[in-house]
């Protein structure tokens, strides 16, 4: 018993050292513009404080609970699903995890109901909760459903061999050209959403799938081909929404 956690605790401190490590940088930044460039006082010190702590203690949970949950977790499912053969399983598997996590994304969220608020103070929608409520449902919606195609296309990509950058240039020019045709305020929250997509929720699991999926295929190779799928997830939701804004 002592075994099993000494592991586990081990790598938690060994966590908070990387995520102290990680976050000096931005600290001495603030702290330089601060004191020197604006000299002026931090507001509310020890809350600053405080809120440092706490977001070094969460940013190493995270991290642990990646190495030891979500990620042997998304690799295992994506194993489990190429051997039983079942390529309708797996792809409805894929769609449903892109979809999932990207419905749950707080990211997501919260530029959804910023999007809504903007929109309701520019008249471009009524000015009710009711509208603001289904503006942001709907760009959710949107998103979530363009992520999950996307999770879709890039496991078909690693099932059949197809060349990722064919699939993104490809991607892009149509994104190009939809900017040109799309009305002009919802082309910012379109990129906004590409962007938002790739976040703590759904890097993780969709890193894991396709890594486990090339893994397990044989022919494929998971630093080749495990790759890529995050780059689609990012793109699709830029078309889908400005297609969204020109048919409403």
């Amino acid at each position: 018993m002592v075994k099993r956690l000494a592991r586990p605790l081990g790598g938690m401190l060994h966590r908070v050292l990387l995520s102290l490590r990680d976050l000096t940088p931005i600290v001495l930044v603030i702290a330089f513009f601060q004191i020197i460039v604006l000299q002026q006082p931090f507001p509310n010190l020890w809350n600053v404080m405080f809120g440092l702590l706490c977001v070094v203690g969460g940013l190493s949970l995270f991290m642990q609970g990646l190495e030891y949950g979500l990620f042997p977790l998304g690799e295992t499912l994506a194993q489990g699903f190429a051997r039983k053969g079942s390529l309708l399983a797996l792809l409805t598997f894929a769609f449903c995890l892109g979809f999932g996590a990207t419905v749950a994304e707080p990211a997501l969220i919260a530029i959804a109901d910023e999007a809504a608020r903007v929109a309701s103070e520019a008249e471009a929608i009524a000015n009710s909760e009711a509208a603001r409520s289904s503006y942001a449902f709907n760009l959710r919606m949107v998103v979530a459903f363009s992520v999950g195609g996307a999770v879709l296309l890039g496991v078909l990509r690693i099932l059949k061999g197809w060349p990722i950058h064919r699939l993104i240039i490809g991607g892009y020019v149509l994104v190009t050209l939809m900017t040109l045709m799309a009305p002009p305020e919802i082309v910012g929250i379109a990129y906004d959403s590409g962007g938002v997509t790739t976040s703590t929720m759904t890097v993780p699991l969709v890193t894991a799938l396709g890594v486990g999926l090339a893994t397990t295929i044989r022919g494929r190779n998971p630093l080749v081909d495990g790759f890529g799928i995050i780059a689609l997830a990012s793109l699709t939701p830029m078309a889908c929404v400005m297609a969204y804004g020109m048919l409403a």
